[in-house]
């Protein structure tokens, strides 16, 4: 039985990538892509788009890219159809479109509520709702890019908290409903991320960088986008075959630490409401 290793070859499979054209999201698709797979990537913007197929240009064969709001659920199915028409059907779909902003819930308007509720909650529910038939049965696999605020309540961070434990939770009833036809769904959170939209609009301190924001995780340094995209391929792989319904941490144990959020060690009594 343990003979021989599987190897992590995605030759073959399609990989289909929503918010796969920057950040974290990007670092996922080009990594499926080295590994061999078929790849295609979705975002809002169309710049984000050809400048991530530009990015992995080496096999242009290889790589699909669409224009989707997840918001619209016929923007992802045209966006879906168009890859399956492209690639054949889905091995493998990570849906990781996703907005934050940081502000206080008395300053929080339904409006800004409701705009990150839309794209990561509602967002992924289309993603997934829309992908279902595309989806090769058995032994595909949805992973859902979530964030810690899905199990730790964080200041003016409501209305991610709300949307992101909605997503763990879509994560959760799907494995248990798809899980019959053969498809895995779990969801990755990862912590923080080095050279992130994420770790600079929400994360930064003035007079420290990312070493010393490093060092408040457990294992002493900040995380790298190879980092999700390794437990991504792991999921999608063989070796994960047993796993669904999962919701896992990649933080370098920084969700064992209940420290609070950066803002107030920043000295800052409010957080700023910013448009939205």
């Amino acid at each position: 039985m343990f003979d021989s290793l599987i190897a992590l070859d995605f030759a073959m499979k399609h990989v289909v990538v929503f918010g796969g054209t920057s950040g974290i999201n990007l670092g996922i698709a080009q990594a499926f892509h080295f590994r061999g797979a078929n790849v295609s990537v979705a975002s809002r913007l169309p710049a984000n788009v050809s400048g991530a197929v530009r990015s992995m240009a080496d096999d242009p064969d290889r790589i699909f890219g669409a224009v989707a709001d997840i918001r619209s659920e016929e923007a992802v199915n045209q966006a879906l159809h168009s890859a399956a028409a492209k690639f054949g059907q889905i091995d493998v779909l990570v849906q990781g479109a996703a907005g934050n902003f940081l502000c206080a819930a008395k300053a929080l308007s339904s409006n800004g509520f409701k705009a990150v509720v839309d794209i990561d909650l509602i967002g992924t529910f289309n993603v997934m709702r829309s992908a279902y038939p595309l989806l090769v049965k058995p032994n595909a696999c949805v992973i859902n890019i979530t964030a810690p605020q899905s199990y730790i309540p964080m200041q003016y961070q409501v209305h991610v908290c709300a949307a992101k434990a909605g997503v763990d939770q879509i994560t959760r009833v799907l494995a248990m409903e798809w899980g019959i036809d053969g498809i895995r769904v779990n969801s990755v959170s990862p912590g923080p991320i080095a050279d992130t939209e994420g770790v600079r609009r929400l994360m930064s301190i003035p007079g420290q960088d990312s070493e010393q924001l490093g060092s408040r995780v457990p294992l002493g340094r900040m995380g790298q986008k190879t980092d999700i995209a390794n437990l991504c391929l792991y999921l999608a792989s063989p070796y994960a075959a047993f796993i669904s319904g999962a919701v896992i941490p990649c933080d370098g144990g920084g969700s064992l630490d209940s420290v609070k959020a950066t803002i107030e060690e920043a000295g800052m009594r409010e957080a700023p409401k910013l448009p939205g």
